[in-house]
């Protein structure tokens, strides 16, 4: 029988090569399933955690409810609105048929203006029963695209918000309007931020800028500048460091400042419209070319305008029908409907009949500037703070009237009028060789004017 034993042995050796290959196949099989049995869609947002969580779950539920199929849902963001928007705009550049992400979710309207306008956003039209709840516009601001390429996932209001209890301790005025923020008491007291990096940021700047004409809108944005304490890159930290007190104002997208106010108080924190220039604008969805997962993206556009995910914006976290997010989202939904339908479950107030008359917003304006008014912003504000700050008190020390407001004329000079910028956006800067010059010209404008104020204030 001894024969048998190299038999034995090559069996015996085939047969665990046998078993490694069969566990290998088992292993490589479970690694490659989510791919295989589980759909997937992969959104890049600027949205905060909370928005993630809620509409990321409860889509992944109403999907396999209605397809009878799991999916998960990827979230990515790069660091901010205008930054999502920058990367996305670089990957289209890049490989231009898709860039593997099928939705872009949030951040107002005018990075999707600008993306529909490239070519960059898929046509969708809603189901029309779904679509006749949405209304077309809001006070003269589309809520959603004509052409279909994006909508209004819900609506965002801009304003103020301060915190009242150390506003009196410091006994610092209230602020009603916009144009208070270039008070010169409130030197170190305003949080505000970056608009290179944050959307909403952006949109508050550009609202005072339409709302007050460009040149007394940049000499108020450069007062507010001179105010800030510092420029954070995303809005979400302004309403937490007024809530923590480090700062007493700050510039807030409305849901940002609620859920201050649902966890701190509203006797502590309050949050205004402003009477100069109140805006209510779409936060938006939209399906990107090319879009890997089409037909789920498509599914995703229809859940968040649904009554179901519309819901999960306006009502508490104790709700049945609410997130489950402690504090709740804070957001005004985009259906007119729904506010009359909820009634005092709802906690947000109803936009559709706010008592201040929305200042005409011109989107189109917006989107055509928007790089050159944020460079600007971004060279002679934020870069340029240190200086600022020192004029400013400079001018705030001063004794004589007369020269005051020699050194202030000086403070909000601008090295280029509206006209003049409009002509460069729309033509000159993309050019980076062009651009990387005025940013430099700028740069030097911004520090001379800053010494020429703080030496006339003396």
């Amino acid at each position: 029988m001894s024969y048998l034993n190299p038999l034995r042995q090559t069996l015996k050796v085939t047969h665990i090569a046998t078993l490694g290959i069969l566990l290998c196949v088992m292993v490589f099989w479970q690694c490659k399933s989510p791919d295989q049995t589980q759909d997937q869609l992969i959104i890049i947002s600027p949205h905060p955690e909370s928005i993630e969580t809620e509409f990321g779950s409860n889509f992944e539920k109403w999907y396999e409810a209605q397809t009878g199929r799991p999916v998960k849902t990827d979230w990515r963001d790069v660091g901010g609105t205008s930054s999502n928007y920058r990367f996305i705009e670089s990957e289209f550049k890049r490989v231009p048929e898709g860039i593997g992400i099928d939705i872009f979710f949030g951040g107002g309207t005018d990075s999707y203006l600008r993306l529909s306008e490239m070519g960059l956003l898929t046509s969708y039209k809603l189901p029309d029963a779904q679509l006749k709840q949405i209304p077309q516009s809001y006070h003269g601001i589309p809520v959603y695209d004509s052409k279909h390429r994006w909508y209004g996932a819900a609506l965002s209001s801009f304003g103020i918000m301060y915190n009242d209890q150390l506003r009196e301790m410091k006994n610092l005025p209230k602020a009603t309007k916009w144009e208070d923020l270039g008070d010169i008491a409130l030197i170190n007291q305003i949080g505000a931020a970056d608009p290179r990096e944050s959307g909403s940021a952006h949109m508050m700047y550009e609202i005072i800028l339409q709302t007050h004409g460009w040149e007394k809108g940049f000499a108020l944005l450069t007062k507010l500048g001179g105010n800030v304490k510092k420029f954070s890159a995303g809005s979400n930290v302004i309403p937490r460091d007024v809530g923590a007190g480090q700062v007493i104002y700050g510039l807030a997208i409305d849901f940002y400042a609620y859920s201050q106010i649902a966890a701190l108080g509203s006797e502590k924190i309050k949050y205004v419209l402003p009477t100069d220039g109140t805006v209510v604008n779409p936060d938006s969805i939209a399906i990107l070319k090319g879009a890997p997962n089409m037909e789920i993206a498509k599914k995703f556009v229809e859940f968040v305008l649904s009554e179901q995910a519309q819901k999960l914006w306006m009502l508490r976290d104790s709700d049945n029908e609410g997130p489950k997010w402690k504090g709740g989202l804070n957001r005004a939904s985009v259906l007119p409907t729904l506010y009359d339908e909820l009634g005092d479950r709802c906690v947000v107030t109803n936009p559709f009949t706010l008592e201040l008359s929305p200042f005409p917003y011109d989107a189109d304006k917006g989107s055509a500037r928007w790089d050159i008014v944020n460079d600007l912003f971004g060279i002679l504000i934020i870069d340029s703070h240190i200086d600022l700050v020192d004029a400013w008190k400079a001018i705030r020390e001063c004794p004589d009237a007369e020269k005051r407001d020699a050194a202030i004329a000086a403070l909000v000079e601008m090295p280029i009028s509206e006209e003049e910028a409009m002509k460069v956006a729309a033509a000159d800067w993309k050019d980076p060789i062009y651009r990387n010059e005025k940013i430099k010209e700028w740069g030097q404008f911004a520090k001379q004017k800053f010494q020429k104020a703080k030496d006339l204030a003396k």
